[in-house]
């Protein structure tokens, strides 16, 4: 037996430490001892909501103890980071060798266990628009762990970015990480315009935001939406978009790319970006597993900004 975070809606700490079944790896599969994980709002919020119980978590960081069966992947004693589509928050897992990379000693456990949902969504959100050098990208959500991803990564690409902060003492968060403009709150938005027309817009707000940014793509430009954190629901003015030609609003989910392309190649790249001190992850709170629901509610209320892990001990 292990132990595993089990959601518990019958609890008062809706999120408790069971033990459950050691894991059982499928030939393609690594058993990995797991170090630490990162918190998602998406899957904090399903966890904490969740009327059954199941096994929450996403991303993970650890050692393999057991190199797939298969012969492919890391070897045991690889230090690796990788991701599930549920059960993380465990002190065992078996991963898919495509969802495991290894990572460089000089990165810690903590900081590649951020990497895989925000990193992998700000690297192939980039991606979607080519090779960026001279073009324009205008990124929402700046503050939140792939804005604060994306912002680094393009800002190597040699793009002008564009970023957002609702207020000025996070705008300077967002020009550290290498935003050229940062539009603050509500009337930034409005004023997005003078910095376009956009070839990309990373868009993880949704509601009335995305209604306004649609009109400021170029010609061929694209509007990656990652997200609804205002309203799941926009009025687009389709005579503009239809009328303008060319323009892309692409609709994007982690798991539905990650069925067309392994995640273990650009995890790797990731991960070497922050050994060398290229890609610096954000961690504002870090706590051991114990503390998963006080640390999960911190995160949806955004008393912090940034990524929080959580140690498994």
């Amino acid at each position: 037996m292990i132990r595993a975070i089990v959601t518990d809606p019958l609890n008062t700490d809706v999120l408790t430490i069971q033990e459950v079944d050691a894991p059982k790896a499928q030939p393609w599969e690594a058993i990995v001892q797991v170090q630490a994980v990162s918190l998602n709002r998406g899957e904090v919020k399903e966890a904490l909501e969740k009327k059954t119980a199941f096994r929450p978590c996403w991303d993970f960081s650890g050692t393999v103890i057991a190199q797939a069966a298969n012969g492919a992947g890391p070897q045991a004693g690889s230090r690796v980071v990788g991701l599930l589509p549920m059960g993380a928050w465990s002190e065992q897992i078996a991963a898919p060798v495509s969802m495991l990379a290894e990572i460089p000693n000089r990165v810690s456990f903590a900081e590649a266990a951020t990497l895989p949902v925000a990193g992998l969504t700000a690297l192939y959100s980039l991606r979607k628009a080519g090779m960026l050098l001279g073009k324009r990208i205008l990124i929402t959500g700046s503050t939140g762990g792939v804005g604060h991803f994306a912002h680094q990564l393009a800002a190597q690409s040699g793009a002008f970015a564009a970023g957002t902060a609702s207020t000025e003492e996070k705008a300077r968060l967002v020009r550290e990480v290498g935003a050229d403009e940062v539009l603050i709150g509500k009337a930034g938005i409005a004023s997005a315009g003078k910095f376009g027309p956009y070839d990309l817009i990373i868009d993880s707000v949704g509601g009335d935001t995305l209604a306004a940014l649609l009109p400021l793509l170029a010609p061929q430009g694209i509007c990656v939406a990652i997200g609804f954190s205002s309203s799941p629901a926009a009025t687009i003015d389709m005579g503009n978009l239809v009328t303008s030609g060319g323009r892309t609003l692409y609709s994007f989910f982690l798991g539905e790319e990650l069925t067309r392309q392994s995640a273990a190649a650009a995890l790797g790249l990731l991960a070497r970006l922050v050994a060398d001190g290229r890609l610096k992850p954000r961690i504002e709170a870090e706590a051991p597993w114990t503390e998963s629901g006080t640390v999960g509610r911190q995160l949806l209320e955004r008393t912090f900004s940034g990524k929080a892990v959580l140690h498994i001990s």
